[in-house]
């Protein structure tokens, strides 16, 4: 039986700090750093949360990722510092969410992004991928500008800056790693592009 802190339970505490203010209303909810944390998402609890535009549950235990429904106006999740191994359950704030926070988890690839259609931020360092090609699922994503992947597996032995290999893949971003794009950084892109050295690393 779990002996962390049930979702229900953590509204209760945001209420007890948010006198007055009804959980069901509120467009941000933080129940991140729970103590003990919270092991569960509860999708009949958080699907409560209907008017919620930010949502942030990180600095938890969450293992795993659920649908939430009823979340249609939800922009923001944050689930970073837990130990998620899979992205799942975006299928339903596929058309809302914009950012999603998931830096300091388990994840091994960038599935279940498919539906994320108007995502812009992606924050996903200190993670496992390890893969170069995972980051190529993320080409559909018509409106993504800003990327987190520092502190993954991809980045080591890599001898050219990783954040122009990322942007090698994806050259409509606007953000590496908190590097802004410019001229001159699409240019060293194009660089690699024409190095057939360099483009082994890909």
């Amino acid at each position: 039986m779990s002996r962390g802190t049930t979702c229900a339970k953590a509204i209760v505490n945001w209420e007890t700090a948010n006198p007055g203010k009804n959980p069901a209303e509120a467009e941000e909810i933080k129940l991140l750093f729970q103590i003990p944390p919270i092991e569960k998402m509860d999708a009949p609890v958080l699907n409560t949360l209907t008017k919620c535009k930010k949502l942030s549950l990180s600095s938890n235990s969450i293992d795993k990722m659920i649908s939430l429904n009823m979340l249609r106006n939800l922009e923001i999740l944050s689930l970073s510092r837990n130990i998620i191994k899979k992205i799942s359950g975006l299928e339903d704030i596929g058309g809302t969410l914009r950012q999603l926070w998931l830096s300091y988890n388990l994840i091994e690839k960038l599935d279940g992004l498919n539906n994320c259609s108007v995502l812009q931020t992606l924050f996903i360092g200190n993670n496992r991928i390890k893969n170069w090609e995972e980051i190529d699922k993320l080409k559909d994503l018509p409106e993504l500008e800003n990327v987190l992947f520092y502190g993954n597996p991809i980045y080591d032995g890599v001898k050219e800056d990783p954040r122009l290999l990322i942007l090698k893949k994806l050259p409509t971003l606007k953000n590496v790693d908190g590097m802004i794009v410019d001229d001159s950084i699409l240019e060293k892109v194009k660089q690699i592009a024409d190095n057939p050295i360099s483009a082994k690393a890909l």
